[in-house]
């Protein structure tokens, strides 16, 4: 599903289960020392996923770490990214020379808690997402505008290797119907630049499906938006 959403040059790999073959590294092992089960299945299986999307790009299994905020340490030349939430994980990955960075995300399709809502949103936004419910109140948008953000920041991490605030972006979903569309967040700090470029916001897309849904950024090497070919 989340492959609809990337251009070419990106492998993604998705499940919906935790496979029982998905093993770790002894160096992946050592950073579940005190994790609970429930995140010892999301960071295996998540592995599992960018192991195999990395063998379809030719690179050989290696240990993926989490570096600085828990940010995936990838092989060099490589950019990616990964997602899990229950009943779905997934990584997607590219050469660095076919994408400068991509971030992905996979939420339940349900509604966001109201205090979370007012943490990671800004007064504009809100605005929006009350004309959006009233015109289509099938799709919680919410919970879709928390998933672009956390695409956004994992878009965002690798470039400046900063953190981003929820409220220094502001999301606009573009023409949006019941199940896919795209978005724009402009970024209310300096953005990093990328071959020169200053980027001033990130393009993504999103989709609804099978009571998830899934958010999606790829920047070209040269600062544009790197687009999809699949049209939703």
């Amino acid at each position: 599903m989340i492959e609809e959403l990337l251009p070419p040059g990106a492998i993604a790999v998705e499940t919906r289960t935790d496979p029982p073959d998905a093993v770790l590294f002894p160096e992946e092992q050592a950073e579940l020392a005190l994790a609970v089960e429930k995140r010892r299945l999301e960071f295996t299986t998540v592995r599992h996923c960018a192991r195999s999307a990395l063998a379809r790009l030719g690179v050989a299994p290696v240990a993926i770490l989490p570096g600085l905020r828990g940010a995936p340490q990838w092989p060099a030349g490589i950019v990616g990214s990964m997602t899990h939430c229950a009943g779905y994980r997934a990584a997607v990955v590219a050469r660095s020379e076919e994408l400068a960075t991509i971030g992905v995300d996979a939420e339940p399709h349900e509604a966001l808690p109201p205090e979370v809502l007012t943490t990671v949103t800004i007064p504009e936004e809100r605005e929006r997402l009350e004309r959006l419910a009233a015109q289509q109140p099938a799709v919680h948008w919410d919970r879709l505008l928390f998933s672009a953000k956390e695409s956004v920041y994992k878009a965002w991490f690798p470039l400046t290797g900063r953190w981003l605030d929820f409220e220094e972006a502001s999301v606009d979903f573009r023409a949006p119907d019941h199940e896919s569309g795209s978005f724009y967040a402009r970024l209310l700090v300096p953005g990093p630049v990328v071959a020169g470029v200053t980027l001033l916001g990130f393009t993504g897309h999103w989709l609804v499906r099978d009571g998830l849904l899934f958010t999606a950024i790829a920047v070209a090497p040269n600062g544009s938006s790197a687009e999809r070919t699949i049209v939703l």
